[in-house]
């Protein structure tokens, strides 16, 4: 599922003219595995395994993915214990074989998790890389009082460099000489022009959750034209209805889109449909996958979405939870080809500033500036 990302530890080389890194951060599961569901970090990351890989960097992958299905709280908590521990181990293990740590991490588990890792590596005398997955770096870290953000102020937050997915958080952090913008990015393989003149067939692509504005979409899409229709791909959630399908007179629930066919099937659609209010939205990938095939995206106004689709240059943004908005919106691009074009137009030049190539031989650039 992976390719050539080995999921096993690698044994480090010692050549001095390579980076010896441990990386740490979230792998899919195994072709077959029920235990997980996989989002965009963990597509993120196995990528950024892929890149620093072909860049010849010496990795050693600690996978710090653990089961997220339907679970007691108790187990949940259980679990995530065991992949800290897992995490902890690794490091211990081969701290003084390599030459600096690269964790790739939500915000929510940092004030533990890389505070534990940022004093291994300050007694080990090794840097320590930072990635944070998503946009909610600032509101956990305003949610600190006391000792707690003490704490981050004087650990983590010092580490030697740390990557952010958004532009604001730079802003609400005063741009601190540590930090880096490393937006998410994507480099799927562009169709060849299929064509499109005006809006037909619409996706949504998403975990099915609520947040993610499928409901809204769904009931907006009632109303298409004949011609047009949405097809709905993504994998279920523990409460995910999917009586809300049935009877639909123009969407249907086509599974989850593998990523060997997600180029394929993104092209063969006119509009992309996002309309998410999810409280860890950053940039999402979909929307630059999207985008790097030349499809256009009807976004909402929802924390940092703003920041990666350009209104009327790429899309067109809406109001969050608001079928109203959503459905001005699609009906707005059905009447008006011109604008379409325009907006596919964009989608293609915004999807190119976000593959992968020129990010990644930054990041390599700051690990050696490191070593």
């Amino acid at each position: 599922m992976l390719g050539n990302v080995d999921l096993s530890y690698f044994s480090l080389m010692k050549s001095p003219s390579k980076i010896r890194c441990i990386i740490i951060g979230p792998l899919p599961p195994d072709e077959g595995s029920k235990d997980e569901i996989i989002g965009g970090t963990k597509i993120l990351f196995s990528e950024t395994v892929r890149e620093l890989q072909s860049r010849d960097i010496d990795l050693h992958i600690i996978n710090s993915s653990r089961p997220r299905p339907n679970l007691p709280l108790r187990k949940i908590l259980f679990y995530g214990l065991l992949a800290f521990i897992r995490v902890l181990w690794g490091v211990l293990r081969h701290i003084r074989k390599t030459d600096l740590v690269f964790l790739n991490m939500s915000a929510y588990p940092a004030l533990i998790v890389a505070t534990t890792i940022w004093l291994i590596c300050r007694a080990s005398g090794r840097p320590l890389v930072l990635r944070f997955f998503g946009g909610q770096l600032w509101e956990v870290y305003s949610g600190y009082i006391g000792f707690a953000r003490w704490l981050a102020d004087r650990t983590f937050l010092r580490s030697s460099l740390i990557y952010v997915e958004t532009r604001q958080l730079l802003r609400d952090f005063n741009e601190p000489a540590n930090f880096r913008w490393l937006p998410n990015t994507r480099d799927i393989a562009s169709p060849p022009n299929c064509g499109r003149d005006r809006v037909r067939d619409l996706i949504f692509v998403a975990q099915l959750r609520s947040e993610k504005g499928l409901a809204e979409a769904l009931s907006v899409c009632r109303s298409l034209p004949d011609g047009c229709h949405l097809n709905v791909y993504g994998p279920a959630m523990p409460n995910t209805d999917f009586s809300m399908f049935d009877d639909h007179p123009k969407a249907t629930y086509r599974g989850v889109l593998e990523s060997d066919q997600l180029a394929k099937v993104l092209s063969e659609h006119s509009l992309l449909l996002f309309p998410s209010y999810y409280r860890g939205e950053g940039y999402p990938g979909i929307i630059i996958e999207s985008f790097q095939c030349g499809v256009p995206v009807i976004a909402s106004m929802w924390r940092f979405i703003p920041e990666l689709v350009q209104h009327e240059e790429n899309g067109l943004l809406v109001e969050p939870r608001s079928e109203s908005s959503l459905g001005d919106a699609v009906h707005r691009l059905l009447d008006d080809p011109d604008l379409y074009l325009r907006l596919c137009d964009g989608a293609k030049q915004r999807g190119e500033f976000f593959r992968n190539s020129k990010w990644y031989d930054e990041i390599v650039k700051d690990l050696r500036s490191l070593v």
